[in-house]
């Protein structure tokens, strides 16, 4: 029995929730795709940030290009409060649960995006109390809050 299904999410379009009760530590699914040059991905248009983009930077020459329909793991959305993690292993990723995951619960992992990234463009819709507004790695999210926060002390 597979330990996720598709279906539509509240964070975006659609996700993958549990099938059954998972504990912490369990792998979930592996990422699939083709691994590519960073050459490649800077060429490629279909890595234009204005699509939705299924890539990983594994290491300082290459990227996993995870955007077709047999790599189901790419459904995975993000949340500042994540119930998942991704774990690399040589070339190979996998979605871990982090946490005990409830039966249809949607699975989901901080997408790690900079803040030196113009992450205005990637707003986030996980509703998560810590959320920022936007798709920021946790070790940045402070800076945008304290953006906001100066904001609001200024008037």
């Amino acid at each position: 029995m597979k330990l996720y299904k598709q279906k539509k999410s509240n964070i975006d379009k659609r996700g993958l929730f549990a099938t059954k009760n998972i504990k912490r530590g369990t792998r979930i699914i592996e990422y699939k795709g083709k691994i590519i040059t960073k050459k490649e991905t800077e060429k490629n248009l279909k890595f234009d940030n204005d699509k939705d983009i299924y890539l990983f930077n594994l290491n300082s020459r290459y990227d996993l290009d995870g955007d077709y329909s047999w790599n189901t793991a790419r459904l995975i959305n993000h949340s500042c409060n994540p119930n998942c993690e991704v774990e690399g292993k040589g070339l190979k990723l996998w979605i871990i649960s982090i946490k005990d995951i409830k039966k249809n619960e949607e699975f989901s992992y901080d997408y790690g995006f900079g803040y030196d990234i113009n992450y205005k463009q990637f707003p986030c819709k996980c509703a998560a109390k810590n959320c920022c507004g936007y798709i920021v790695r946790e070790g940045s999210r402070w800076r945008i809050k304290n953006k906001k926060n100066l904001i609001y002390n200024f008037f």
